[in-house]
């Protein structure tokens, strides 16, 4: 079992109120993402458990698309990895990020 870890500095906090929030489920070839809104405004931090080891640079470069894209801030995301694919990783993590918008 691999564990990684990634902080980056966030412009802004993320949007909504919603204080934790899950996304997927792992199985074959899929992750959970849990979400928490834990974290300062202008940080970020990513923590994967994954099986599939030695896929550190594709997994920081997935990670980096996604704080650019999202900017994520004061949010906490830690992922359960059950071999999902970096699309499959991106689409997770986009889910995540809408659920703590919802105010439900």
């Amino acid at each position: 079992m691999e564990k990684l870890t990634f902080h980056h500095r966030m412009l802004q906090r993320a949007a909504g109120s919603k204080e934790l929030a899950i996304s997927g489920v792992v199985a074959s070839g899929n992750l959970e993402v849990l979400t928490e809104r834990v974290l300062h405004d202008s940080e970020c931090s990513v923590e994967i458990n994954t099986a599939a080891e030695g896929f550190g640079e594709v997994w920081a470069a997935v990670v980096e698309d996604f704080v650019e894209r999202f900017n994520p801030g004061g949010l906490r995301f830690s992922i359960n990895d059950g071999g999902a694919r970096p699309d499959i990783v991106m689409l997770r993590l986009a889910q995540a990020v809408r659920l703590m918008e919802d105010e439900k």
